[in-house]
């Protein structure tokens, strides 16, 4: 996950009312890597029972036989998982929360943080002991949004929270009339 940064300490200076204001990424982030953990123990025992059953096979079956159903259970069990998890992206930026998701079709979802939401984090037992959670957020008007799995969920959570709190100070502030143009000082013409 990336971290935000910042120059000089505090939030960075808001933008003169009324001036666009660029989209910045603030973070992005996948779910937590620990579903993978069967796939990479698979791996390592189908690489061992493959080197040590190579050559060693009853009469009936051939090497080519191991490899080849070696190969298949990898693919199945190690690569899919993993290419779904990786496929599965979600990014923070200034304006929006964008859940991309999908190996062959790809799904798209977005969450204005100007319209505000909800943020309802859940932690399960094991989440706790990696850091994890799961953090859904929800405007009341779109289906929520589910963050699965979400790696350093404090740090994420804070994140969501500030960018809904600067994005309606924004919005807030960019819907008021603009001042009107100060008196002239006496003795001036």
């Amino acid at each position: 996950m990336t971290q935000p940064m910042s120059y000089g300490g505090g939030r960075p200076m808001a933008p003169a009312p009324g001036a666009p204001t660029p989209e910045l990424r603030v973070a992005r982030f996948r779910g937590h890597a620990r579903r993978l953990t069967w796939s990479a123990l698979v791996l390592i025992i189908v690489a061992g029972a493959a080197g040590y059953l190579y050559g060693n096979l009853p009469a009936p079956f051939e090497n080519w036989m191991l490899l080849t159903a070696a190969a298949v259970v990898v693919f199945l069990l190690v690569v899919l998982p993993f290419l779904a998890w990786s496929a599965h992206v979600y990014t923070i930026t200034t304006r929006r929360v964008i859940e991309r998701s999908g190996i062959v079709v790809a799904r798209r979802r977005e969450l204005a943080h100007v319209r505000g939401y909800t943020i309802q984090a859940r932690r399960g037992i094991l989440q706790r002991m990696w850091g994890a959670g799961t953090l859904t957020l929800s405007n009341g008007v779109d289906p929520p949004l589910r963050l699965a799995n979400v790696p350093s969920v404090g740090l994420v959570h804070e994140a969501l929270v500030d960018q809904v709190e600067v994005n309606q100070i924004l919005a807030h502030r960019d819907a008021q009339p603009p001042l009107p143009p100060p008196p002239p000082l006496p003795g001036t013409p």
